[in-house]
């Protein structure tokens, strides 16, 4: 009975999957702050019922890879619902939550706070809250190709919507191209593929992020996701395209 009720905890099982896969182990940081501007409250403003920070704390928890999630946040609220979802939570100071303050700086707090509760984790993933159709899928791939890949850091990209070998800059009141003249008449089809960051996924060894304050530190494993996967949640614009996706795929699982 006693080896049954370790079989039922979902850690155990977490446990004996990443050793026969012979894989490290990996620790969800979720970095959420109170005082968002574009959409007040909004890392748990209510998505379909469910606040918007839970979609990425449940990813974490039904990726394999990921044995614990913490949430470092200086907000009261954020805290509790945090905890709900079954969030471990770290306080963050609020001097690391104003609107100018790093998610390195953050992290590296988290990090320094963990290892007093514990250790350090040999790894972990930053999980921006802001990216809720980011999935455990999402996560799984992304840190099985990163241990396969022997990069130091795994970051999330996505296709660019505009090619950066297109643009240029305003240097008093000229134009100047960001890359080269040459490149900004060639047609798009000649251009080699250029992605965009787009905020779901990072992975790299705490040590490593410790003594770089770095989250790309080469070579970085491209971890490739779609745009509409991509979504990054600023604005009401955004969260009217979110409502809009998630009905579509509730209609076509035929919810």
């Amino acid at each position: 009975m006693i080896l049954f009720g370790k079989l039922r905890s979902r850690k155990f099982f977490k446990t004996l999957f990443k050793r026969d896969c012979g894989l490290k182990n990996v620790t969800a940081i979720i970095t959420a702050r109170g005082g968002s501007k574009g959409i007040p409250r909004k890392n748990i403003v209510d998505i379909h019922g469910v606040p918007l920070i839970a979609y990425t704390i449940l990813a974490a928890h039904n990726c394999q890879y990921i044995d614990e999630c913490y949430v470092t946040t200086e907000d009261a609220e954020i805290k509790a619902v945090s905890k709900q979802y079954g969030a471990q939570v770290i306080n963050r100071p609020p001097e690391l939550a104003g609107d100018h303050s790093l998610s390195q700086e953050a992290v590296v707090d988290a990090l320094k706070q963990i290892a007093k509760r514990k250790k350090t984790p040999e790894y972990f993933a930053l999980l921006q809250p802001t990216s809720p159709l980011r999935n455990s899928t999402h996560l799984h791939d992304c840190i099985k190709y990163f241990f396969q890949s022997g990069c130091l850091s795994a970051i999330s990209v996505t296709e660019a919507e505009h090619h950066p070998w297109k643009m240029v800059l305003s240097d008093n009141g000229l134009l100047v191209p960001v890359i080269d003249s040459r490149t900004l008449e060639k047609p798009r089809q000649q251009l080699p593929k250029a992605f965009r960051v787009n905020g779901a996924i990072y992975i790299i060894s705490s040590k490593l992020f410790l003594e770089k304050e770095s989250f790309f530190v080469e070579p970085v494993y491209p971890y490739e996701m779609n745009r509409e996967d991509s979504l990054d949640i600023d604005n009401y614009e955004d969260l009217n395209q979110l409502d809009s996706i998630l009905q579509k795929r509730a209609q076509v699982r035929g919810e």
